[in-house]
Protein backbone atom coordinates (compact mmCIF):
# COMPACT_ATOMS: atom_id res chain seq x y z
CA UNK A 1 0.00 0.00 0.00
CA UNK A 2 2.72 2.77 1.05
CA UNK A 3 4.85 1.38 -2.30
CA UNK A 4 1.48 2.46 -4.39
CA UNK A 5 1.11 5.86 -2.49
CA UNK A 6 4.87 6.54 -3.51
CA UNK A 7 4.84 5.69 -7.07
CA UNK A 8 1.19 8.01 -7.49
CA UNK A 9 3.39 10.66 -5.66
CA UNK A 10 6.41 9.99 -8.00
CA UNK A 11 3.71 10.00 -10.91
CA UNK A 12 2.31 13.46 -10.26
CA UNK A 13 5.34 15.16 -9.45
CA UNK A 14 6.67 14.17 -12.49
CA UNK A 15 3.49 15.15 -14.43
CA UNK A 16 4.00 18.89 -12.81
CA UNK A 17 6.80 20.00 -14.70
CA UNK A 18 4.80 19.04 -18.34
CA UNK A 19 1.91 20.90 -17.66
CA UNK A 20 3.88 23.68 -16.75
CA UNK A 21 5.67 23.33 -19.38
CA UNK A 22 2.64 23.29 -22.13
CA UNK A 23 2.52 19.29 -21.97
CA UNK A 24 -0.89 18.90 -20.80
CA UNK A 25 -4.32 20.57 -20.72
CA UNK A 26 -5.24 22.94 -18.58
CA UNK A 27 -7.17 22.18 -15.10
CA UNK A 28 -10.48 22.25 -15.68
CA UNK A 29 -13.09 25.10 -15.93
CA UNK A 30 -16.05 25.52 -13.55
CA UNK A 31 -19.21 24.51 -14.98
CA UNK A 32 -21.60 26.30 -12.10
CA UNK A 33 -24.36 24.10 -13.38
CA UNK A 34 -26.96 24.44 -11.92
CA UNK A 35 -30.57 22.63 -11.34
CA UNK A 36 -32.39 25.35 -9.34
CA UNK A 37 -33.59 27.14 -12.83
CA UNK A 38 -36.41 25.87 -14.66
CA UNK A 39 -35.45 28.45 -17.55
CA UNK A 40 -31.76 27.17 -18.35
CA UNK A 41 -33.02 23.52 -18.31
CA UNK A 42 -35.43 24.53 -20.93
CA UNK A 43 -32.47 26.21 -22.83
CA UNK A 44 -30.19 23.28 -22.39
CA UNK A 45 -32.87 21.44 -23.57
CA UNK A 46 -32.94 22.99 -26.42
CA UNK A 47 -29.50 23.18 -27.18
CA UNK A 48 -29.14 19.43 -26.99
CA UNK A 49 -32.10 18.37 -28.99
CA UNK A 50 -30.93 21.32 -31.73
CA UNK A 51 -26.74 20.29 -31.72
CA UNK A 52 -26.61 17.40 -29.98
CA UNK A 53 -29.84 14.70 -31.21
CA UNK A 54 -28.05 14.44 -34.42
CA UNK A 55 -25.92 11.84 -33.43
CA UNK A 56 -26.23 11.40 -29.53
CA UNK A 57 -29.08 10.43 -28.25
CA UNK A 58 -30.65 9.87 -24.63
CA UNK A 59 -32.64 6.65 -24.24
CA UNK A 60 -33.21 6.63 -20.33
CA UNK A 61 -35.24 10.02 -20.78
CA UNK A 62 -38.95 10.33 -21.96
CA UNK A 63 -40.13 13.25 -23.62
CA UNK A 64 -43.06 13.03 -20.71
CA UNK A 65 -40.35 13.66 -18.17
CA UNK A 66 -39.41 16.97 -19.59
CA UNK A 67 -43.25 17.71 -19.47
CA UNK A 68 -43.25 17.26 -15.68
CA UNK A 69 -39.99 18.34 -14.81
CA UNK A 70 -39.19 21.35 -16.29
CA UNK A 71 -42.38 23.39 -16.46
CA UNK A 72 -43.42 22.50 -19.86
CA UNK A 73 -46.68 22.26 -21.99
CA UNK A 74 -47.04 19.02 -24.25
CA UNK A 75 -47.49 21.23 -26.84
CA UNK A 76 -44.38 22.96 -26.41
CA UNK A 77 -42.13 19.92 -26.06
CA UNK A 78 -44.19 18.23 -29.32
CA UNK A 79 -43.36 21.44 -31.04
CA UNK A 80 -39.87 22.40 -30.43
CA UNK A 81 -38.38 19.31 -28.83
CA UNK A 82 -39.69 16.04 -30.48
CA UNK A 83 -38.48 15.75 -34.24
CA UNK A 84 -38.12 11.85 -34.32
CA UNK A 85 -41.42 10.92 -33.06
CA UNK A 86 -45.19 12.06 -32.48
CA UNK A 87 -45.43 10.42 -28.99
CA UNK A 88 -45.00 12.18 -26.04
CA UNK A 89 -44.42 8.95 -24.01
CA UNK A 90 -41.28 7.86 -26.30
CA UNK A 91 -37.51 7.95 -25.16
CA UNK A 92 -35.17 10.39 -26.74
CA UNK A 93 -33.48 8.35 -29.17
CA UNK A 94 -32.00 9.02 -32.97
CA UNK A 95 -33.12 7.57 -35.88
CA UNK A 96 -29.10 6.68 -37.24
CA UNK A 97 -28.12 2.95 -36.75
CA UNK A 98 -24.73 2.16 -35.04
CA UNK A 99 -23.39 0.73 -38.00
CA UNK A 100 -23.37 3.91 -39.31
CA UNK A 101 -22.27 5.89 -37.26
CA UNK A 102 -19.22 3.48 -36.70
CA UNK A 103 -18.02 3.80 -40.63
CA UNK A 104 -19.06 7.48 -40.76
CA UNK A 105 -17.67 8.78 -37.32
CA UNK A 106 -14.92 5.56 -36.66
CA UNK A 107 -16.72 5.42 -33.40
CA UNK A 108 -20.38 5.05 -32.37
CA UNK A 109 -21.52 8.31 -30.71
CA UNK A 110 -22.28 7.63 -26.70
CA UNK A 111 -25.78 8.03 -25.30
CA UNK A 112 -25.37 11.21 -23.17
CA UNK A 113 -28.29 9.48 -20.76
CA UNK A 114 -25.30 9.56 -17.81
CA UNK A 115 -22.30 11.12 -19.38
CA UNK A 116 -22.68 13.88 -16.84
CA UNK A 117 -22.09 11.41 -13.98
CA UNK A 118 -19.15 9.39 -15.90
CA UNK A 119 -17.38 12.58 -16.91
CA UNK A 120 -18.24 15.27 -13.93
CA UNK A 121 -20.15 18.60 -15.43
CA UNK A 122 -16.42 20.43 -15.18
CA UNK A 123 -15.48 18.33 -17.74
CA UNK A 124 -18.13 18.78 -20.03
CA UNK A 125 -17.96 22.40 -19.88
CA UNK A 126 -14.35 22.54 -20.80
CA UNK A 127 -14.74 19.89 -23.58
CA UNK A 128 -17.23 22.19 -24.68
CA UNK A 129 -15.05 25.08 -24.80
CA UNK A 130 -11.85 23.34 -26.00
CA UNK A 131 -12.31 23.08 -29.64
CA UNK A 132 -9.78 24.79 -31.39
CA UNK A 133 -8.53 24.30 -35.43
CA UNK A 134 -6.61 21.55 -36.53
CA UNK A 135 -5.72 21.85 -39.97
CA UNK A 136 -3.75 18.05 -39.45
CA UNK A 137 -6.76 16.40 -38.50
CA UNK A 138 -9.78 15.32 -40.77
CA UNK A 139 -12.49 17.00 -39.04
CA UNK A 140 -10.50 20.13 -39.53
CA UNK A 141 -10.46 20.48 -34.94
CA UNK A 142 -9.04 19.17 -32.17
CA UNK A 143 -9.85 19.39 -28.56
CA UNK A 144 -7.42 20.94 -25.82
CA UNK A 145 -9.33 18.61 -22.32
CA UNK A 146 -10.01 15.26 -25.07
CA UNK A 147 -7.08 15.08 -28.16
CA UNK A 148 -7.55 13.50 -30.95
CA UNK A 149 -11.68 13.51 -30.40
CA UNK A 150 -13.51 12.04 -33.30
CA UNK A 151 -16.29 14.69 -32.28
CA UNK A 152 -16.78 17.40 -34.78
CA UNK A 153 -17.07 21.55 -33.17
CA UNK A 154 -20.98 21.01 -33.71
CA UNK A 155 -21.72 24.21 -31.75
CA UNK A 156 -18.48 25.93 -33.50
CA UNK A 157 -21.48 27.97 -35.45
CA UNK A 158 -22.01 30.12 -32.04
CA UNK A 159 -18.65 29.67 -30.57
CA UNK A 160 -16.31 30.36 -33.51
CA UNK A 161 -13.37 29.03 -34.35
CA UNK A 162 -10.50 29.02 -31.94
CA UNK A 163 -7.08 28.46 -32.16
CA UNK A 164 -4.57 27.17 -29.93
CA UNK A 165 -1.54 29.29 -28.37
CA UNK A 166 1.21 28.70 -25.70
CA UNK A 167 0.47 30.65 -22.56
CA UNK A 168 2.70 33.44 -22.21
CA UNK A 169 6.02 32.52 -20.33
CA UNK A 170 6.27 33.80 -16.91
CA UNK A 171 10.34 35.24 -16.26
CA UNK A 172 11.30 32.80 -13.29
CA UNK A 173 8.78 29.59 -13.65
CA UNK A 174 8.14 30.36 -17.14
CA UNK A 175 4.30 28.95 -18.57
CA UNK A 176 2.54 28.28 -16.07
CA UNK A 177 -1.61 27.15 -17.18
CA UNK A 178 -0.27 24.82 -20.81
CA UNK A 179 -1.53 25.82 -23.99
CA UNK A 180 -4.31 28.48 -24.03
CA UNK A 181 -6.94 29.00 -26.55
CA UNK A 182 -8.32 32.38 -28.41
CA UNK A 183 -10.68 33.32 -30.83
CA UNK A 184 -9.65 33.54 -34.33
CA UNK A 185 -13.28 34.24 -36.04
CA UNK A 186 -16.49 34.89 -34.06
CA UNK A 187 -19.44 32.83 -34.03
CA UNK A 188 -23.12 34.06 -33.89
CA UNK A 189 -22.48 34.65 -29.89
CA UNK A 190 -20.33 36.28 -27.83
CA UNK A 191 -17.67 34.57 -25.30
CA UNK A 192 -19.43 35.26 -23.12
CA UNK A 193 -23.12 34.19 -24.45
CA UNK A 194 -21.78 30.98 -25.43
CA UNK A 195 -20.28 29.96 -22.12
CA UNK A 196 -23.81 30.40 -21.05
CA UNK A 197 -24.89 28.44 -23.49
CA UNK A 198 -22.99 25.68 -22.84
CA UNK A 199 -23.66 25.80 -19.17
CA UNK A 200 -27.00 25.73 -19.71
CA UNK A 201 -26.61 22.38 -21.75
CA UNK A 202 -24.30 21.34 -19.12
CA UNK A 203 -26.97 21.75 -16.76
CA UNK A 204 -29.67 19.75 -19.04
CA UNK A 205 -26.63 16.67 -19.07
CA UNK A 206 -26.16 16.78 -15.34
CA UNK A 207 -30.38 16.74 -15.02
CA UNK A 208 -30.45 13.72 -17.42
CA UNK A 209 -28.25 11.67 -15.76
CA UNK A 210 -30.70 11.77 -12.28
CA UNK A 211 -33.95 13.31 -13.13
CA UNK A 212 -34.94 12.59 -9.46
CA UNK A 213 -32.64 15.12 -7.91
CA UNK A 214 -34.86 17.66 -8.98
CA UNK A 215 -38.06 15.53 -6.73
CA UNK A 216 -35.72 15.59 -3.87
CA UNK A 217 -35.15 19.04 -3.89
CA UNK A 218 -38.62 19.68 -3.63
CA UNK A 219 -39.07 16.66 -0.99
CA UNK A 220 -36.48 18.17 1.10
CA UNK A 221 -37.74 21.36 1.27
CA UNK A 222 -41.18 19.80 3.34
CA UNK A 223 -38.60 17.42 5.22
CA UNK A 224 -37.16 20.15 6.77
CA UNK A 225 -39.70 22.26 7.15
CA UNK A 226 -41.59 19.44 9.41
CA UNK A 227 -38.51 18.39 11.11
CA UNK A 228 -38.44 21.76 12.58
CA UNK A 229 -42.58 21.96 13.46
CA UNK A 230 -41.60 18.52 14.94
CA UNK A 231 -38.81 19.93 16.68
CA UNK A 232 -40.60 23.33 18.21
CA UNK A 233 -43.64 20.66 18.82
CA UNK A 234 -40.76 18.13 20.68
CA UNK A 235 -39.31 21.27 22.94
CA UNK A 236 -42.93 22.64 24.16
CA UNK A 237 -43.55 19.27 24.97
CA UNK A 238 -40.12 18.84 26.92
CA UNK A 239 -40.54 22.17 28.75
CA UNK A 240 -44.25 20.84 29.69
CA UNK A 241 -43.42 18.15 31.00
CA UNK A 242 -40.33 19.29 33.05
CA UNK A 243 -42.04 22.49 34.52
CA UNK A 244 -42.69 20.57 38.08
CA UNK A 245 -39.74 18.94 38.14
CA UNK A 246 -36.94 20.48 40.17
Amino acid sequence: MIRRILIAAFVITCAQPLWAAGGGAPPLMESHARLDSKMALQRGARTFVNYCMGCHSANFMRYSRLVEDLGLSEATVKANLMFGTDKIGDTMSIAMRPQDAETWFGVVPPDLSVIARARGADWLYSFLLGFYRDDKRAIGVNNLYFPDTAMPAVLSGLQGIQRKVEAPADAEHGPQHGPLLELEAPGTQTPEQYATTVRDLVSFLVYLGEPAKLVRYKVGFWVIAFLLVLLLATYLMKREYWKDVH
